[in-house]
């Protein structure tokens, strides 16, 4: 053989290689996102002050077991859900909106089956009992152009003692009063904590009721959030436009 032929022996073997070990690599990212977890970005203000715009966090898959929508682009594998367990009150839920099936939506669960749910004068209410809430400091916004304004914030308390701030921009807003709804078996009530300003679970044509097979997983923490002032060529901003103190934290 020629040292010739060895080279090129020598960069074939190389290169099946290296295919073969970014092969195993996508293999396990395909892996850990279809069964563990999956990578997030927030992209709308509905689960203020909660989470924000430019939020990026981990959503974990196993918690409530495996559906189709488990999986990317939902293939129709099997329905229902595999090692299923049941979602807890006030968890921060991804899940497929039943308007299409496709579409990952973010909320809190705030409705179980068979549960009723009503707004009245901005008050959640629970199988009829008001969930308590107090008002704690306002929350500071400021926009693009520099204009600030203050909004007020309530500190709800589940019946399942989960806690968390909720903002209330109007005080008489379209969803502060409601019918009651009455959560189907099999389904979930998810509502946003920007009361004001989320398209959920009160909005029979965009969101409704949620069915199990729906959830996607539940989110656990913010792995990286920036604030949108600094575009991807401006890495000079980028410091600045880092929420530091966001990174790391848990999504609750």
């Amino acid at each position: 053989m020629s040292m010739t032929d060895k080279v090129k022996n020598i960069h074939s073997d190389s290169f099946i290689e290296n295919a073969k070990t970014v092969g195993y690599a996508l293999l396990i990212a395909l892996v850990i996102r279809a069964i563990l977890f999956q990578p997030f970005f927030i992209p709308s203000g509905s689960m203020i002050p909660s989470l924000l715009i430019g939020d990026y966090l981990f959503v974990a898959k196993y918690p409530y077991g495996y559906s189709r929508h488990s999986l990317p682009f939902s293939p129709p594998l099997f329905s229902g859900r595999l090692f299923g367990a049941d979602p807890e009150r006030g968890d921060i839920v991804v899940f497929k909106t039943p308007a299409d099936n496709r579409t990952d939506f973010i909320k809190r669960l705030i409705g179980l089956p068979g549960d009723t749910i009503q707004m009245q004068k901005g008050v959640l209410f629970i199988n009829g009992k008001p969930v308590p809430r107090e008002r704690v400091e306002d929350r500071i916004d400021t926009d693009e152009y520099g204009n600030v304004r203050r909004i007020p914030q309530y500190r709800e308390t589940l019946p399942s003692g989960v806690s968390y701030n909720t903002q209330d921009i109007e005080a008489e807003g379209p969803y502060d009063n409601t019918d009651i709804y009455i959560v189907p078996l099999g389904h979930y009530f998810m509502m946003g904590d920007n009361r004001d300003n989320s398209s959920d679970s009160r909005v029979a044509n965009a969101v409704g009721y949620v069915p199990a097979e729906n959830l996607v997983g539940k989110a656990e923490i913010i792995f990286f959030s920036a604030d949108g002032s600094a575009s991807f060529w401006q890495f000079w901003r980028w410091p600045s436009a880092i929420r530091w103190g966001r990174i790391g934290k848990w999504a609750d």
